[in-house]
């Protein structure tokens, strides 16, 4: 792939003000400004970490961008391509957990991202990846219709194949395989793709991030006003739980920015602020907590 068909600057351009765009109208449904946390990182690049605590809406949530560059690729980066190890590299992203206080208000991930494998006289080896996932705590069907059907008009335009294969591909990595559950209702997720060249992969990594918005705020608006009690703020702290086994066993992003000598308060920043454990626990048949599992932690097709 010659050089000149990757443009760093325009992918760059792109995450920052999806990131801009995603905090502003974060902000407008919680009432309460994002704080601002600029890091530079010892051995090449930086980012800028954008975060709530203790919001209206939000109990914890941020927006990450970092652009990041390192002398070899960590392990997590060149399991799937072996043949790229040691490699000098790049990589740069947006990357978004949001954790609402509200139980009736699902927890959602987005993130798109791009690297680069960099060899002295060999082209860029390049690589496009994200997607988006709704992991709820009490399931209501409209929404995780609508959240599926958003991901999957965000990538008709570039082919009817795209949506089932990056549908599965979700229910396939946001899965818990020491619990044999998936994390949540799914979306979409990809990785190591750079089909149809730059341009192409560049303009699906686009629209799947322009289109979290419409996927996740009229949910949002939805729930984060519903009355809940101590029952319900309970049970949200339990599955809360699934959420950080999954972040710090399986998550390739995690284990990456862990690897490569990340700034951990970025990287953990997706890590809910209130969780609980129990053992062997089960909710009891007929209730709405015995549904979430029934009838939403499967995979189904929504649209």
């Amino acid at each position: 792939m010659p050089a000149a068909t990757f443009d760093t600057a325009a992918v760059k351009t792109y995450l920052l003000d999806l990131q801009a765009r995603i905090v502003a109208a974060l902000e407008a449904a919680d009432g309460l400004p994002f704080r601002t946390d600029a890091w530079e990182r010892p051995e090449g690049g930086g980012g800028i970490s954008r975060l709530i605590e203790e919001g209206r809406v939000f109990e914890r949530g941020g927006v990450n961008f970092s652009h990041v560059q390192g002398q070899q690729l960590p392990p997590s980066a060149s399991a799937h391509r072996p043949e790229l190890a040691g490699r000098r590299w790049e990589a740069m992203g947006v990357s978004l957990v949001l954790h609402p206080r509200n139980p009736y208000a699902p927890t959602v991930h987005m993130n798109v991202r791009c690297f680069v494998a960099l060899k002295d006289g060999e082209a860029p080896v390049f690589w496009f990846g994200g997607g988006m996932d709704l992991t709820p705590y009490y399931g209501f069907e409209e929404d995780a219709r609508h959240f599926h059907a958003t991901c999957k008009a965000a990538l008709d335009p570039f082919g009817a194949d795209l949506h089932p294969r990056f549908k599965e591909w979700c229910d396939r990595y946001f899965f818990l395989k020491h619990r044999n559950e998936p994390r949540g209702v799914g979306g979409i997720f990809y990785d190591d793709f750079a089909e149809g060249g730059f341009a192409n992969a560049f303009a699906i990594t686009q629209s799947v991030g322009d289109a979290f918005l419409t996927a996740y705020l009229p949910i949002l608006e939805r729930r984060k006003a519903l009355a809940y009690g101590e029952r319900e703020r309970d049970f949200q702290a339990y599955r809360r739980g699934r959420y950080v086994e999954f972040n710090l066993v399986y998550d390739r992003g995690t284990l990456f920015g862990l690897q490569s000598g990340g700034r951990t308060e970025s990287i953990l920043m997706s890590l809910p602020p209130v969780v609980k454990w129990r053992y062997d626990w089960h909710p009891d048949p007929g209730t709405a907590e015995a549904t979430l599992y029934t009838d939403f932690l499967t995979a189904r097709d929504w649209v």
